[in-house]
């Protein structure tokens, strides 16, 4: 733990994160095609996570990012609200006709042997919009920031969103804060701005300033560009490939010192193995394996990852931390939605190994 350097002193926010704000369209488990209505959810990789740590953790947490005065931010807004997540908003006037937009994500939940679907229309998006210089950032970090965070989605919307997050997590660290990154290697993302080799050199760049990682075997294969064992593993739940992968990475970017990741085997939409791994300055950990029922997978990542954080920042043990994000995580999963609606006793409860009895 040590090692890592969380701040302990009274700071204004434990945890800020940089991204974009999208409002995600889901009708549930009818595909889009033959779709009537549909659920709005406001998400973003990297704001799951902050509003994970606020609404579930109790945790004083901030999102940087592009806000449009239109009808849709208006919504967002209050689900940021909502959330208890304190914004920095970068503002941007909507023309009444094509934008600047918030983006949005469609994604049915599909059923069984019918896989989710996930498409985008990021088209004009306000959240690519950013750059170097849109905060303040001095102003900011003054204030005490424990914790810094951003993720791959957000890096390939533009040129300047992955500038952005060096010059955010470059502050966060002359301020004291740890820097975190989630890789989530988005193939449809990146090949839209030049494709794996961009987001190759664009990733490196960015994890060259990261204290702790998040990301699967595909992330770190594909977004880092680390070679996978050339044997495939007699099973997706085994960590060992995982760890052997860790080795390579640590060897390129010895500044990283937290990698962490779900381990997920799908038996169908709705039924699926669900394990973690979490390797702290050298220290392997692995979680149970448990077996979720699942109703919509969307944020099961970053779920786990605010239960990770959260036990970093709070200071518990590395076996603790990394039960807190798989349990959280897994937890959900239950939940429609990408971010929390678990409380703090139930996912400590199914940490310490709880079931899903009745609470009477």
């Amino acid at each position: 733990m040590s090692s890592l350097n969380v701040r302990q002193d009274a700071c204004e926010l434990d945890f800020l994160s940089l991204g974009a704000l999208v409002h995600r369209l889901d009708p549930g488990i009818v595909p889009f095609r033959k779709a009537r209505s549909f659920e709005v959810h406001v998400s973003g990789g990297e704001y799951n996570v902050a509003a994970n740590l606020s609404d579930c953790f109790g945790l004083n947490t901030g999102i940087a990012t592009a806000m449009v005065n239109y009808g849709i931010g208006e919504l967002v807004q209050a689900r940021v609200r909502e959330t208890g997540v304190k914004p920095f908003y970068k503002w941007f006037q909507h023309d009444g006709v094509r934008g600047p937009n918030i983006a949005t994500v469609y994604s049915d939940r599909g059923y069984g042997v019918r896989g989710p679907v996930v498409f985008y229309n990021r088209a004009n998006e306000a959240g690519a919009l950013l750059k170097p210089g849109d905060f303040d950032w001095a102003s900011i970090f003054a204030r005490g920031v424990r914790w810094f965070h951003s993720g791959g989605i957000f890096a390939a919307l533009s040129e300047t969103t992955s500038e952005l997050i060096i010059e955010g997590m470059q502050a966060a660290k002359a301020a004291g804060a740890i820097n975190s990154f989630d890789l989530n290697y988005r193939a449809k993302l990146w090949a839209s701005v030049g494709g794996l080799e961009r987001a190759q050199s664009t990733l490196r760049r960015i994890v060259s300033n990261v204290d702790a990682l998040v990301g699967n075997e595909e992330d770190l294969q594909k977004g880092l560009g680390i070679p996978g064992p050339e044997v495939a593993s007699s099973s997706k739940l085994d960590p060992e490939t995982f760890f052997q992968m860790i080795d390579r990475v640590v060897e390129k970017f010895p500044n990283v010192k937290l990698v962490a990741t779900t381990l997920r085997e799908v038996h169908s939409t709705n039924r699926h193995d669900w394990a973690a791994v979490l390797w702290l300055n050298g220290q392997r950990y692995v979680s149970p394996t448990c077996q979720l029922d699942v109703i919509d997978r969307i944020g099961g990542g970053d779920g786990f990852a605010a239960g990770v954080f959260y036990g970093m920042l709070a200071g518990r043990a590395p076996e603790e931390a990394l039960r807190l994000g798989w349990a959280h995580g897994a937890l959900l999963t239950t939940f429609t939605g990408d971010v929390t609606m678990a409380k703090l006793e139930e996912v400590e409860a199914l940490a310490k190994g709880g079931s899903a009895r009745v609470q009477r």
